[in-house]
């Protein structure tokens, strides 16, 4: 994989920013509710330039993006996470895959999304009409991924992954998937908070945090003036005592290569590897979708590895 964002920063800047980029765990009220929250700006930055997304394509995708990292996080045992939508609306749907370490990569299945008219309102439930939403989940020992799929009942990547943890596991939870822009319609700040419900707390107590929960100061904006994840929840939540268990790092990563493509080539069909060694197209180019990097083969290269 290579990444394209291209910042005035020397290697140790880099490595300090991409340190930011974390997800933490933490309870409130001594574990009536548990959460997650991320610092993502570094991912979605690195994923709109990689990915080459204007705003709009930037905003459904990150959104998609943080909500998968927050699911592989809470996977009890060492695994991953697929999240796919498909939809009648213009977006179309997307593929990203999560996993326990940290790290996330995918696609959307249409960029630029095509539009009749510039949009309205950041309401974007028209842009994705009916469709379905398929988690697939491996983790632990599973030798096959345990697959579940709901209809999208909302058009909305936060609250459709609500009603999926509430119709798979009867939890109710809640996602905050936040992501700020500049003037030029760059990524200025990302973040997540997944909240969920633990079972036996009071519901008076639930009743108060769904309230709390309307009102809650938007993430993103709160990241860019400066906090942290644990002000954050310090300064919003105080009430509820949260109490921040363990951090781990989070990062845009796809383990693509350029020879992790050469047994693909090796395994093209005789007549197929004739037409290429003939034909070309000379350089050869591969892209991977999930991270739009692109690798190119040459005419030498081609010669030996199809002869």
């Amino acid at each position: 994989m290579v990444k394209k964002l291209k910042l005035d920063e020397t290697l140790k800047d880099q490595y300090k920013e991409r340190h930011k980029n974390r997800i933490y765990s933490f309870l409130l009220d001594g574990g009536a509710f548990r959460g997650k929250i991320i610092q993502g700006t570094r991912i979605i930055q690195e994923m709109q330039a990689n990915h080459e997304l204007a705003q709009l394509e930037t905003l459904v995708l990150g959104r998609a993006y943080l909500g998968a990292l927050i699911m592989a996080a809470n996977l009890k045992q060492e695994g991953r996470i697929q999240l796919h939508i498909e939809c009648g609306g213009p977006i179309k749907g997307f593929s990203v895959e999560a996993d326990s370490h940290g790290t996330v990569r995918g696609y959307l299945k249409e960029n630029p999304i095509p539009l009749e008219k510039p949009l309205e309102s950041l309401d974007l439930s028209p842009l994705f009409g009916p469709g379905f939403m398929t988690v697939s989940r491996l983790e632990g020992n599973m030798k096959q991924p345990h697959t579940s799929q709901v209809m999208l009942n909302y058009g909305d990547i936060g609250k459709d992954l609500a009603s999926y943890y509430l119709e798979s596991e009867q939890i109710p939870s809640l996602f905050d998937l936040s992501i700020k822009f500049d003037d030029k319609g760059q990524v200025s700040s990302a973040g997540a908070l997944f909240l969920q419900v633990m079972p036996g707390t009071d519901e008076a107590r639930v009743e108060e945090l769904e309230e709390k929960a309307l009102s809650l100061p938007s993430l993103g904006a709160q990241l860019l003036a400066g906090d942290t994840p644990g002000q954050y929840l310090q300064n919003s939540l105080a009430e509820f005592k949260p109490e921040i268990l363990e951090s781990k790092t989070a990062e845009f990563f796809c383990p693509c290569s350029k020879d992790y493509y050469k047994p693909y080539l090796k395994g093209l069909k005789a007549e197929e590897k004739k037409d290429i060694r003939e034909n070309g197209p000379f350089p050869l180019e591969i892209c991977c979708h999930n991270c739009n990097t692109k690798y190119q083969f040459s005419q030498e290269e081609l010669q030996t590895l199809l002869s």
